[in-house]
């Protein structure tokens, strides 16, 4: 056990500069199709489904605090050249639109909000989960960026158990839907979850599952650009991560009065960090790892 221990730290740690060299865009799910391409994510669509069979997209801390307002103008994609559903499909159906790419991960700028509505990234979710240990779990994702820095995320549904189809283009309500996150930072790992398209009572974490899982009962390949060594040990792996929730700042709530700027420094200039927080300590949300830095320094004893 010690020395496959070892050698999975040896094997990450020389995977690690290839995977933190990749663009961004190469991480997203291999396919055959077409893929969608827009600013903030991209999609495979299906129109058997008329939805996507999945969506991929970046996750930066600059995504959750940005200015931009939430305007529910839900409409369809202009990209999806057989036409994706429409908003009155889901129209006292029961069902909600639901968010493959969050709403909330996508403040950056108003681009990136309007993109979020487009009908080829909803899925009809029943109201319990959409705005239960869904919108949980998606607000767990965007409080682990804050802390790694940087994740790469795929939503979808999985058609399994599928319960009905609505609208006049019939939509399919999925029995299933998932979430493979990929955190490419200095401890490299990845956790999935799957989640019955119904009200869940349980804790998130019962819903972890590897992303091997999630391949199997999708018939998808996630993060193929990584080393097949690399990419076969994580997707296997059931690392938990730390379950934490941190508050997030966005530029529009930021001229509070009791909001200084951050102390933090960007490791990559040294440049001082331009957010401003209201944190006890003056570090904003993302630079937490730097104030535990100087928490344990030894005092100067000149």
């Amino acid at each position: 056990m010690k020395k496959r221990s070892l050698f999975i730290v040896l094997l990450l740690s020389v995977n690690f500069v290839f995977a933190q060299s990749l663009e961004d865009s190469l991480l997203a799910p291999f396919t055959d199709s077409s893929i969608v391409k827009h600013q903030y994510y991209d999609l495979e669509y299906s129109e058997e489904h008329e939805q996507a069979l999945w969506v991929y997209y970046t996750l930066t801390p600059e995504n959750l605090t940005g200015p931009a307002k939430r305007k529910n103008n839900f409409k369809s994609d202009p990209l999806v050249e057989s036409k994706s559903a429409a908003s009155k499909d889901y129209s006292k159906t029961g069902y909600d639109r639901g968010h493959l790419c969050p709403a909330a991960s996508m403040t950056i700028n108003q681009e990136a909000m309007n993109e979020s509505f487009y009908m080829s990234n909803m899925s009809p979710q029943a109201p319990e989960l959409n705005r239960g240990k869904w919108k949980q779990l998606e607000g767990q994702v965007r409080s682990w960026v804050m802390i790694e820095g940087k994740l790469h995320v795929v939503s979808g549904p999985i058609f399994e158990d599928n319960i009905e189809t609505i609208g006049k283009n019939e939509v399919t309500v999925p029995g299933y839907y998932y979430k493979a996150i990929y955190d490419p930072t200095d401890e490299e790992k990845m956790i999935g979850f799957i989640f019955p398209n119904k009200e869940i009572e349980n804790k998130i974490s019962d819903y972890v599952v590897t992303i091997n899982e999630i391949e199997s009962r999708t018939n998808i390949d996630f993060f193929t650009a990584l080393p097949d060594s690399l990419e076969n040990i994580l997707e296997d792996s059931l690392y938990v991560w730390d379950y934490v929730k941190v508050n997030i700042t966005r530029a529009s709530d930021s001229e509070s009065s009791n909001s200084i700027q951050c102390k933090g420094h960007a490791k990559s200039t040294g440049k001082r960090c331009k957010n401003k927080t209201s944190n006890s300590n003056h570090y904003c949300n993302r630079h937490q790892k730097q104030a535990n830095e100087e928490a344990i320094e030894p005092e100067n004893e000149d």
